[in-house]
């Protein structure tokens, strides 16, 4: 599909991804809609695109019932859109026990019910051809350890968006999943990174994804994996799970390590 003069709503805009992808959007021709929690670095990104005046920043917490109903409201405003990229998201790395309630609620309700509610808000907004692009993770198919949480949000966001192009079919509505590795952002915590190096996993920069997101949006592609081993992982844990649980027990100690994680930790409240 072509993006120019197609009106693009992007959450999650002033992180790493986020701000790499608006700026290969407004290359592409894109008028963009910049959702992000803080306005001061909203203003900054909107201030480093090309043809700034075609395009509208809207600082909102999406956790927020009436912050989103403002989004949703801007999208009104503009007359609707032909693409919806769900980008924003939430990540902590730590064992389930060391995580308090609060942590667990955020992430699920931030990766996965947020991304939810908001389609199901937009839907008739969206004009037809259009896209709704879900930004999943490699962690959607491949249960890891430290990231349970996450995972499970991925995996439901993995789950929704084939679910729902399979309901959308026919209807000129496109959802794709597009699903990053490790990408070197502020979203990964200091001990995450010191682990990815430990383990020597491969990680992507931001630019990097964003260009690739942008060839699995201009294509329509539905399902997209990104890296050489990841791609081959989610291929194995569908089949052959086992393999990976005793992959991932070698490493278990490892990762606890830098977790942070201590079996004699009281579960936090």
């Amino acid at each position: 599909m072509t993006l120019n003069n197609q009106t693009v709503l992007l959450t999650g805009a002033s992180g790493g991804i986020g701000s790499a992808l608006a700026h290969r959007l407004a290359l592409a021709g894109a008028r963009l809609l910049l959702q992000g929690r803080d306005r001061t670095r909203l203003n900054r990104l909107l201030a480093e695109l090309p043809h700034t005046e075609r395009h509208r920043v809207l600082a909102a917490d999406l956790l927020n019932p009436e912050e989103r109903r403002a989004l949703v409201q801007q999208v009104r405003q503009l007359g609707g859109l032909d693409v919806l990229i769900h980008n924003a998201g939430t990540s902590r790395f730590a064992w389930l026990t060391d995580q308090s309630a609060a942590a667990v609620t955020e992430q699920l309700a931030l990766n996965l019910t947020v991304p939810v509610l908001l389609t199901r808000e937009l839907l008739p907004w969206l004009r037809r051809p259009g896209v709704i692009l879900n930004m999943g993770s490699a962690y959607g198919a491949i249960g890891y350890p430290g990231y349970s949480v996450y995972c499970a949000g991925k995996a439901g966001l993995r789950g929704f968006s084939e679910a729902l192009g399979r309901e959308l079919a026919g209807s000129g509505l496109a959802v794709l999943y597009f699903a990053p590795r490790a990408t070197r952002t502020e979203f990964n915590s200091p001990a995450t990174v010191e682990l990815n190096a430990a383990l020597g996993n491969h990680t992507d920069s931001p630019e990097w994804v964003a260009e690739q997101a942008l060839i699995a949006l201009q294509r329509r592609q539905k399902r997209r994996w990104l890296g050489w081993p990841e791609c081959l992982l989610v291929r194995l844990n569908a089949l052959f799970p086992g393999l990976l649980d005793r992959a991932l027990a070698r490493q278990q100690a490892t990762i606890a390590r830098f977790a942070g994680h201590s079996p004699d930790k009281e579960i936090p409240s």
